[in-house]
């Protein structure tokens, strides 16, 4: 697993961290039960504080991507396939979101919103 920080992100360098973390996961680069990095091992690559992988650990603990052990390091945890899709669903939202402000804006109808969504979803098929 192969994490880049970015100086000039807005984003604290934890939650880059945890990004960069649960897109592995998403994407299968790391696998249910695969070992992670321990933290010292990680700050130490990443040129951090320990402190700051950590907390990165712990929130993705709390948020049930991975499991830390005692003694024997932090994993990731078996696939929750509902969780998955709600953190997906909530980026969806985001986006529609944003259509829908510049649809406003832009005085772009309903109805032409639906029919580029039914032009993109017929295309996929």
């Amino acid at each position: 697993m192969n994490i880049i920080l970015s100086n000039s992100s807005t984003l604290p360098i934890y939650e880059q961290i945890k990004i960069a973390i649960k897109e592995a996961i998403f994407s299968n680069e790391l696998k249910e039960e695969e070992m992670l990095p321990s933290v010292r091992a990680m700050a130490n690559e990443l040129k951090i504080s320990f402190l700051t992988v950590k907390r990165a650990y712990d929130e993705l603990e709390q948020e049930g991507y991975i499991k830390t052990l005692p003694g024997k390091g932090s994993f990731v945890s078996p696939k929750n396939l509902e969780l998955i899709k709600e953190e997906k669903l909530k980026e969806i939202q985001c986006y529609i979101e944003k259509i829908y402000d510049i649809s406003k804006i832009s005085n772009i109808s309903e109805e032409e919103i639906k029919e580029l969504f039914k032009m993109i979803f017929e295309e996929e098929i």
